[in-house]
């Protein structure tokens, strides 16, 4: 399988407390970006609230990065002057993602709005065209999501993820199913007061076994047709890597800065909790586990 990661969507599930990626790939999209003169968009980015089902969608379907507030002149704005113009740009943004969300043409993201999936995403439109572009050459896009093994089997919860999943195989493309056997060792710290337990190797093979037979229910796995779902652990990689190694290759490209932004750490550092060094490598883990999929 010769993955290229040409689009990111992060789902977070906030019926429980499981975070999980799911990353879109193609490489056409490359190419058509390259022909255009433009990167192709980073990451896309979908958020799940609780009451997401529950809120209209004009409620619902809101983004947090903003216009930045252009000046004019040299003068400096007064409060008012500054108000006036974010609320402004904010309405504008809004309503550009309502028309997008509104104009969705892929069956797959279609049903993700109309189920109440989604809340929040970037680059809405460039997803929806990159979908669209796959159907209409018979072609299938790959995505994953990933679940650790922190127990011997999976919680209701977890029902969310496997059903976007499961719409996904359904709407002709191919979900990738990722068990983290080797982010278990170090236990995600999302939605934590404290660390999680250490998990002994073989408790961690067991859990993996376990949750591994629940995906039968509602995937069909194999190799003959392009949607066939497949399943990876990231055990494979991840526990073979050499620390010095890895640190050198890939620890330049994370700042200290940017990791104490995300919500995750804020809230265990606001609350005075211990945040062990192992848990604050844990988002570094996951992003490794998105280059290795692109590398196969």
């Amino acid at each position: 399988m010769n993955l290229t990661m040409a689009t990111y969507l992060t789902v977070l599930a906030s019926a429980s407390l499981t975070n999980c990626c799911l990353a879109f790939t193609r490489s056409t999209i490359l190419a058509a970006a390259r022909r255009a003169s433009a990167a192709p968009p980073p990451f896309t980015s979908i958020t799940i609230p609780r009451s997401a089902t529950t809120q209209p969608r004009n409620q619902r379907w809101t983004n947090t990065k903003r216009k930045p507030f252009a000046l004019s002149s040299t003068e400096t704005p007064t409060n008012d002057e500054i108000t006036e113009s974010s609320s402004s740009s904010a309405a504008t943004t809004t309503e550009d993602e309502d028309e997008a969300l509104a104009n969705l043409q892929s069956p797959f993201l279609q049903t993700m709005r109309d189920r109440g999936f989604l809340f929040q995403c970037t680059n809405l439109s460039e997803l929806d065209a990159l979908l669209n572009d796959a159907a209409s050459k018979n072609e299938s896009i790959s995505a994953y999501l990933g679940f650790d093994a922190t127990a011997d089997s999976l919680h209701v919860g977890s029902l969310l993820q496997i059903m976007i999943l499961r719409h996904l195989q359904q709407c002709g493309h191919r979900p990738i199913v990722l068990v983290g056997g080797g982010t278990s060792k170090v236990g995600d710290p999302t939605g934590k007061d404290e660390s999680r337990i250490l998990l002994t190797d073989e408790v961690i093979k067991k859990n993996t076994d376990g949750i591994s037979k629940a995906f039968q229910k509602f995937l069909t796995f194999g190799d003959s047709n392009p949607n066939d779902a497949i399943m990876v652990n990231n055990d494979d990689w991840l526990s073979g890597l050499k620390y010095l190694q890895f640190l050198r290759d890939y620890g330049t490209h994370f700042t200290i800065n940017r990791m104490l932004s995300f919500e995750s750490v804020k809230q265990r550092l606001s609350r005075e909790a211990p945040f062990s060094f192992l848990e604050f490598n844990y988002m570094i883990l996951q992003a490794y586990d998105f280059l290795e999929l692109n590398r196969r």
